[in-house]
C-alpha cells in the first residue's frame, strides 16, 4: 500500500507508557492498572489499552496513503486522506472494549484460550472523523441501504497489518450494511482520539470505530473496504469471539453452528479494588465502571458486601456536573458509566457488584 506498511518484525514499536500492564510483548498488548482507569471519564490515549496483533504498521508518506472501496457496488473509489476530512467531521463519545477482556478472571472458572487481560481491556475516548455512511455515499451507496443492486449485504473492512491467525494475511472483519449506512449508527472512519490525530498504536492514519460492539470489529490502518454479500470470512469473525454453552470445548467445538460476536453485553467491574484484597474493615468507597453494548444505557448498579445476599444501589455518572439519565438525550449513550458506593465492611465480606 502507497504511504504505509506492515513490517514483518518488532524493531520499530512506537514508545508506550510504562505504567501499563503488558500482557504480551510480541505482539503487544497492554492495560492500564485498574485506578488509572477510573481516574477519567474520557481515557486518555496513553492509558487506553493495546490490542495488537502483529508489529505496529508504519507510515512513510501520508500524502501517499489511500484506500479503496470495491466489490458489490456500481461505483468504486480510491480515496485519500483529504477526502475523508473534507466530508463532515464528527466526534463520537464511545467506549471500545476487547472482546477478551476480563479472560483471567474467566479462567479461574474455565481455562480459555487468548490473551490473559484483567479488567481494564477497555476504555472511553473521543474519536473524530467521518461518518461512514458519509463515505459510502462517495461509493454510490446512499444512507440507510440495506443492499447494494449487485447484492452486497456487508461492509468488510481489511487492515493493513497482518496476523499469524491469518497466516500471514491481513487482519479484517465486517459489519451488516445496514448499520455501516445509517447515520444514527455513528461508525467512523476517524483520524482523532481525543482531540489529536490518531498514534500508531491506535490505528495511525485511520480506523474504522463502530460504537457499542466489540473491538475486533474497529479495525485500525484501514487498507481497503469491500461491499460483500455474505459476512467477513476471516479468522477474527469466524473462529473466534463467539459465545458456546459450558458443554463445549476445544475438542467438539463447531464454529459454524454460532454467529459473530457484535454488540458487548451488559457487565461492571469493580476498579477501587483487586479481586482479592484483604482490606481492614470499616468505611470504604467501592468505585467502577459498567457498560452496555448497542447503545443501551446502565439503568441500575448495585453492590453488595456480603457475596449476593443483599444489595445496595450505587451512585452513577458520566460527565462532571450532568445527571446522568440512562437513555437521556445529556448522556453519551456510547459510552460506560462510573459507579460509586460507600459501604460499611464487616471483618468478614465477599464484595461484588452487578449491572
Amino acid at each position: 500500500m502507497p504511504g504505509i506498511r506492515g513490517p514483518s518484525e518488532y524493531s520499530q514499536e512506537p514508545s508506550r507508557h510504562p505504567c501499563l500492564k503488558i500482557n504480551a510483548k510480541e505482539p503487544f498488548n497492554a492495560e492500564p492498572p485498574r485506578l488509572a482507569l477510573i481516574s477519567s471519564y474520557v481515557t486518555p490515549t496513553d492509558f487506553f489499552y493495546k490490542r495488537n496483533h502483529g508489529p505496529i504498521p508504519i507510515v512513510d508518506d501520508i500524502e501517499r496513503y489511500y484506500f479503496t472501496i470495491t466489490g458489490l457496488t456500481d461505483y468504486p473509489k480510491q480515496l485519500f486522506m483529504k477526502d475523508i476530512q473534507n466530508l463532515p467531521k464528527y466526534n463520537v463519545t464511545a467506549t471500545l472494549q476487547c472482546a477478551g477482556n476480563r479472560r483471567t478472571a474467566m479462567s479461574q472458572t474455565k481455562t480459555v484460550k487468548g490473551v490473559g487481560w484483567d479488567v481494564a481491556a477497555i476504555g472511553n475516548a473521543v474519536w473524530g472523523g467521518a461518518k461512514l455512511a458519509d463515505v459510502l455515499e462517495l461509493a454510490g451507496i446512499p444512507h440507510l441501504t440495506s443492499a447494494t443492486p449487485s447484492g452486497g449485504k456487508h461492509v468488510e473492512f481489511v487492515s493493513i497489518d497482518k496476523c499469524k491467525e491469518e497466516n500471514g494475511g491481513p487482519y479484517k472483519a465486517s459489519i451488516p450494511l445496514s448499520q455501516a449506512t445509517n447515520p444514527v449508527a455513528d461508525v467512523l472512519l476517524a483520524y482523532e482520539m481525543n482531540g489529536e490525530t490518531l498514534n500508531r498504536d491506535h490505528g495511525y492514519p485511520l480506523r474504522v470505530i463502530v460504537p457499542g460492539v466489540i473491538g475486533a470489529r474497529s479495525v485500525k490502518w484501514l487498507d481497503s473496504i469491500n461491499i460483500i454479500a455474505e459476512e467477513c470470512q476471516g479468522f477474527f469473525m469466524q473462529k473466534d469471539y463467539k459465545m458456546f454453552p459450558p458443554s463445549v470445548n476445544w475438542d467438539n467445538i463447531d464454529w459454524s453452528t454460532r454467529k459473530p460476536q457484535m454488540d458487548f453485553p451488559v457487565q461492571c467491574a469493580i476498579c477501587s479494588l483487586e479481586d482479592f484484597n484483604i482490606t481492614s474493615h470499616g468505611k470504604i468507597t467501592i468505585k467502577g465502571y459498567a457498560a452496555s453494548g448497542g447503545g443501551r444505557g446502565i439503568e441500575r448498579v448495585d453492590i453488595s458486601i456480603d457475596g449476593g445476599k443483599t444489595w445496595v444501589e450505587a451512585s452513577r455518572h458520566q460527565k462532571a456536573g450532568i445527571p446522568y439519565i440512562a437513555d437521556g438525550t445529556s448522556s453519551d449513550k456510547w459510552a460506560w458509566v462510573f459507579f460509586e458506593a460507600n459501604a460499611d465492611i464487616p471483618k468478614s465480606a465477599e464484595i461484588v457488584a452487578k449491572a
